[in-house]
């Protein structure tokens, strides 16, 4: 499965500004700039799961809210540690959406 979330970051966003760009001056079809995104959705996904190797764990000491609605998660928390090898950080509020990662292709 191929989730649009990524749509939302500034690569995403930027591809959309630009097939937008195109369908307004009549140099692709909005048909065409839907396959596109939908390969951009695929492509990123994919890339995600097969080149991405760093692990980072997380603590908080307050989780706020929860939900599991069609296979994605969404959890929002308070006072959160974020830890990579040498690398820390913390912020007070934070929201995470996670989706399931395997390919059902």
């Amino acid at each position: 499965m191929s989730y649009q979330l990524y749509r939302n970051t500034t690569l995403g966003n930027t591809l959309q500004e630009s097939l937008d760009e195109l369908i307004s001056y009549g140099q692709i079809t909005p048909q065409l700039a839907l396959k596109v995104l939908l390969q951009f959705d695929k492509s990123i996904n994919s890339a995600l799961s097969t080149k991405v190797k760093s692990r980072i764990t997380f603590k908080a000491s307050k989780l706020n809210t929860y939900r599991f609605c069609d296979n994605v998660w969404t959890l929002m928390l308070n006072d959160v540690e974020f830890r990579e090898i040498h690398e820390f950080a913390k912020v007070d509020k934070i929201k995470i959406v996670a989706c399931d990662g395997k390919s059902e292709i």
